[in-house]
C-alpha cells in the first residue's frame, strides 16, 4: 500500500495515472473490492469503490472522497445505510452540505478567511458568512483523486493526489493520501500528507450519521469524553477559551440524548442552532482512543468513535431543512443527521494557544480516525 512508501515516493506515487477498476458493484465474496463508473465530474471519470467484509460495506467515491453508503447491522442482524446521502454523483456535484465528504485542506472555520504565517498574511475564500470554511470554495470535496486498491484480506482503498501551492489561497504544493480500510466491525480512516512549503493543514470527515435509518436524531445517546469545548462567537468562530461543559448542555460525558438540552437557554446553543461546536477530547498521550460513544434505542445500533485527533465537532444538522432530496427520495429534514468531525480546532492559525495545524517541509501529517460499529 502507498502508505507504507517513504515520502519522496509517495511524491512520485501521487502522479501516477489512475489505476483501472474491477467491474460493477454486485453480491460479492465476504471480504472483496469493486468499482464502477460512477459518472463524469469537469476532471473526468468517477468510480464509486464498494469495499465489504463479513460484518460492514461501505461505499466511497472518487471524486471528493466521499462515503456515500455505509450498512450495518441492527441487533438483530439487519443491515441498514446509516449514512445521509444522493443516489447519484449528480447530487454531489452541486451545492450541498458535505454529505459524506473527505474536508481539506482545512476542515471547520477561518476566521475572516485570513492568517498570518511566518510573518505573511494569507486569504482564503469567504463562504460561510465572513469565514472560511471546509478549505473554501474548491475543497477536497470538489476534487477527483486518484485511487489505489488494497491488496490483503482487509478491503481497503486509498485515494491520493497533490495539490498545488495558492489553491484556495493556501500556501505550499501539498501531498494528500486518504486511505480507508474495513477491518472486521470498524471503518478506519487513515490521512496522510507533506508539503514543500509551511502550510496549515487539518483533515476530516464530514459523514452524517443516523442509525436509526432516519427520522431526527436526537433520541440518541451520545457520550463524548470532553470535559471542556471551545465556546465560539455569532459567527461560530472560537473565542480562545476552553470551557468546562459541567453545569452546561455541553456536558456529554456520561450518555444523553442528543436533544435532552438542544433546546436549552444558552447563547452557544443560540449561536449554534443546537450543536456545532469543538469539543476538547480528554486524551491521555498519543496514538488512537477511544472517546466517542453513540447508541441508537430503537435498533440497539451502536458507533464508537476512536481518533488520533484532539478535538470533535459535533454538528447535529441544525442546516437541514428539506432541501436536499437524498436517498429513495427522502428530503433530508431539520436534524436528520449528526456529524462526529474528529479534527484540530477550529480557527487554529489564529489561535496560538491552540494546538498548532502547521505543517513544515519534511514533517509529515498523518491523523487517525476509527467508526467502530456494533449492537446491544
Amino acid at each position: 500500500m502507498l502508505r507504507f512508501l517513504p515520502l519522496a515516493l509517495i511524491f512520485l506515487a501521487c502522479t501516477r495515472d489512475p489505476a483501472p477498476g474491477v467491474g460493477k458493484v454486485r453480491q460479492v465474496e465476504p471480504t472483496a473490492v469493486t468499482s464502477e463508473v460512477y459518472g463524469t465530474t469537469p476532471a473526468g471519470e468517477a468510480r464509486l469503490y464498494t469495499l465489504k467484509n463479513d460484518s460492514l460495506e461501505v461505499r466511497i467515491s472518487t471524486y471528493g472522497g466521499i462515503i456515500t453508503h455505509l450498512f450495518a447491522p441492527d441487533r438483530d442482524g439487519e443491515m441498514a445505510d446509516v449514512v445521509l446521502g444522493f443516489d447519484d454523483l449528480g447530487g454531489y456535484l452541486g451545492e450541498y452540505p458535505y454529505f459524506g465528504a473527505f474536508i481539506g485542506r482545512y476542515g471547520n472555520r477561518i476566521a475572516e478567511g485570513k492568517f498570518t504565517l511566518d510573518e505573511q498574511e494569507y486569504t482564503l475564500p469567504v463562504n460561510n458568512g465572513p469565514n472560511s470554511l471546509h478549505g473554501g470554495d474548491v475543497g477536497f470535496n470538489r476534487r477527483l483523486w486518484q485511487r489505489e486498491e488494497g491488496s490483503n484480506n482487509e478491503p481497503s482503498i486509498t485515494l491520493f493526489g497533490t495539490v498545488p501551492a495558492g489553491d484556495q489561497g493556501y500556501p505550499g504544493e501539498l501531498t494528500v493520501l486518504v486511505t480507508y480500510t474495513l477491518k472486521g466491525n470498524d471503518l478506519d480512516i487513515l490521512y496522510e500528507a507533506g508539503t514543500d512549503a509551511p502550510t496549515p493543514v487539518n483533515l476530516t470527515n464530514h459523514t452524517y450519521f443516523n442509525l436509526a435509518e432516519g427520522g431526527p436524531i436526537t433520541d440518541h445517546e451520545l457520550m463524548i469524553a470532553a470535559d471542556r469545548y471551545t465556546p465560539v462567537d455569532e459567527t461560530l468562530i472560537p473565542t480562545g477559551e476552553l470551557a468546562p461543559v459541567a453545569g452546561t448542555p455541553f456536558d456529554f460525558t456520561t450518555p444523553k440524548p442528543i436533544g435532552r438540552d438542544i433546546e436549552a437557554d444558552d447563547e452557544q446553543i443560540q449561536f449554534g442552532g443546537g450543536y456545532d461546536h469543538n469539543f476538547v477530547l480528554n486524551r491521555v498521550g498519543k496514538g488512537l482512543q477511544s472517546l466517542i460513544e453513540v447508541y441508537e434505542p430503537t435498533t440497539g445500533r451502536t458507533l464508537e468513535v476512536l481518533t488520533t485527533e484532539p478535538g470533535v465537532q459535533f454538528y447535529t444538522g441544525n442546516f437541514l431543512d428539506g432541501t436536499n432530496v437524498g436517498k429513495d427520495g427522502v428530503a433530508y429534514e431539520f436534524r436528520t443527521g449528526f456529524c462526529l468531525e474528529t479534527q484540530h480546532f477550529p480557527d487554529s492559525p489564529n489561535q496560538p494557544s491552540f494546538p498548532s495545524t502547521i505543517l513544515r517541509p519534511g514533517e509529515k501529517y498523518e491523523s487517525r480516525t476509527v467508526y467502530r460499529f456494533g449492537s446491544r
